[in-house]
């Protein structure tokens, strides 16, 4: 269980492919904290850590999961954002998030709003996931508040520390991210759709 506030950058040092998996290896500022078998968020995306080296550390990501995120996408270089699972009886400052990925969307449209920005994503809505106004979202494994929803789109705004402090800075029109929607959310609809 997360909850969407990122608490380090992790950078891709390699990728190894294994038969339909796919073994990532990341250097992080807080490798000597992990353990082996430990989950982390990576852009979103639930990981076990099962290596361990001097100053980085690896996750493998199976078919599943490489099917229905943006992993697939991931070179060698690139930035995600990171996130250890929540302790019982610290505060939830975002949102829970499983680090189970839903679906994909593609980055719209980026603006710049005096210092802030405006990120646009549409996703399929034949998946049944919706966003409400103010409700809460998930891009990337950060934890944000939906503005404009629309039945296949949502914005987010960005504030300055969000976008230096994550990969929302690598973020551009054509982008794909990973989306987790609201889980209290999917629960509705599926008790919904189930009366109908």
């Amino acid at each position: 269980m997360f909850t969407g506030i990122i608490e380090a950058s992790a950078i891709i040092q390699d990728i190894k492919k294994d038969n339909e998996n796919i073994h990532f290896t990341f250097s992080s500022p807080i490798t000597h904290e992990l353990k082996i078998d430990q989950s982390l968020s990576h852009d979103g995306v639930c990981l076990t850590v099962v290596a361990i080296g001097t100053d980085n550390y690896t996750v493998t990501a199976i078919k599943e999961t490489l099917e229905k995120t943006n992993l697939k996408e991931w070179s060698v270089g690139s930035g995600v954002n990171l996130e250890r699972a929540m302790q019982l009886g610290a505060r939830l400052d975002g949102h829970i998030v499983q680090g189970h990925v839903d679906q994909t969307g593609i980055c719209k449209s980026v603006e710049e709003a005096g210092g802030s920005w405006y990120f646009t994503f549409e996703y399929n809505p034949a998946t049944s996931n919706i966003t409400i106004e103010k409700g809460s979202i998930t891009v990337n494994g950060v934890s944000l508040t939906v503005v404009n929803s629309q039945v296949n789109s949502f914005s987010v705004a960005i504030i300055p520390y969000t976008y230096e402090h994550t990969n929302f800075n690598q973020i551009k029109a054509g982008t794909t991210v990973n989306l987790e929607f609201d889980v209290i959310g999917k629960y509705v609809a599926r008790i919904n759709s189930l009366r109908n």
